[in-house]
């Protein structure tokens, strides 16, 4: 017997899992959801086992042995939490089970409302997303019409602006003067070729 075989270095690299983004997204969310609820049920258990002490002023804790209560979601409300996940980008699946764990952890929720904590983080994501797409579709727009226009203006000119020029004149010169304006708009700095 070989040692490679113990080894397996012959064995063809494991591929990695050739499923879709979005299906690896809602098994992970959906397995998150599962952990809080679990959780949830053990703090829950944990405060009712405070509770008995404190009113008792005796710990029989460790006499007593209390079935595990396992809380579900029901089939109609874990359908419509995957439906949710679905439309969450495999990019933000980090940042909203990091959310979703800082909401728990704020609120300290029962077992009954972890699942609504978690469709609303979900919806909160799924709105960012919405505000997201839809910056960036303006920003393309803006880009696109910026393109054009800077076109135009990108060329260089030898007429330069003089603002500062002693020789220009004003409304007032030729008021004063009783002379006719030119058509020329004042407010408009005299433009000169250089040479």
């Amino acid at each position: 017997m070989s040692l490679a075989s113990w080894f397996r270095w012959n064995d063809p690299p494991n591929r990695i899992s050739q499923r879709n983004p979005t299906e690896m997204v809602v098994e992970t969310l959906m397995m998150e959801l599962t952990w809080q609820i679990k959780q949830a049920e053990k703090q829950q258990r944990e405060r009712e086992n405070e509770y008995r002490k404190i009113k008792t002023g005796v710990d029989y804790g460790w006499l007593i042995s209390q079935p595990k209560q396992s809380y579900d979601i029901s089939p109609g409300e874990r359908l419509q939490l995957e439906d949710m996940c679905t439309r969450i980008h495999p990019s933000y699946c980090g940042p909203v089970i990091l959310r979703f764990r800082q909401v728990v952890a704020e609120y300290e929720p029962e077992v009954q409302e972890v699942s609504r904590l978690f469709r609303s983080v979900l919806q909160e994501a799924a709105e960012k997303i919405k505000e997201e797409e839809e910056a960036k579709k303006l920003a393309r727009q803006w880009n696109t019409k910026n393109r054009t226009s800077l076109s135009l203006t990108s060329f260089k000119s030898r007429s330069r602006i003089s603002p500062f020029i002693s020789d220009i004149k004003t409304i007032s010169e030729d008021v004063e003067r009783g002379t006719q304006p030119t058509r020329r708009v004042w407010s408009m700095p005299e433009f000169r070729s250089t040479k």
